[in-house]
């Protein structure tokens, strides 16, 4: 079954890494790329680096993108116009790790992009101490 696959962009290639190699523990059939940090090893992102890494899992179904700061931002968007208009590239507004994971579990139920975003996007309210 064709599954929607996931792109994480973060400015630090170590964050982006880390997520990946948590979720594919937890979803190892859902195909997860990831752009971050520049080639000297600094902190940045690239809009060269995150078309590569969108075009090396896209899959019919889609693709959704999680990000870490505002300029990674600008930069998925960069490159989805480059990649072109005929593809189905989503951006989650939602916390990279937390969005991340609940993405990856939703995707991994073979869900809609759509439906991708949303559970990732759900992430923002998520809490993480339970209330008396």
């Amino acid at each position: 079954m064709e599954r929607v696959s996931l792109v994480f962009v973060s400015h630090s290639a170590d964050i982006v890494k880390g997520i990946k190699s948590l979720l594919f523990e937890m979803q190892p059939e859902i195909s997860i790329a990831v752009a971050g940090g520049e080639e000297d090893g600094g902190i940045g992102t690239n809009a060269m680096d995150i078309q590569q890494a969108l075009e090396s899992v896209y899959t019919d179904k889609g693709t959704v993108v999680l990000f870490d700061l505002g300029s990674a931002l600008l930069n998925a968007e960069l490159a989805i116009e480059m990649i072109g208009e005929d593809r189905r590239i989503l951006i989650a507004d939602a916390p990279i790790l937390e969005g991340g994971y609940a993405a990856v579990v939703e995707a991994g139920f073979g869900s809609e992009a759509e439906r991708v975003v949303e559970a990732a996007e759900k992430a923002r309210s998520m809490r993480k101490i339970p209330q008396d």
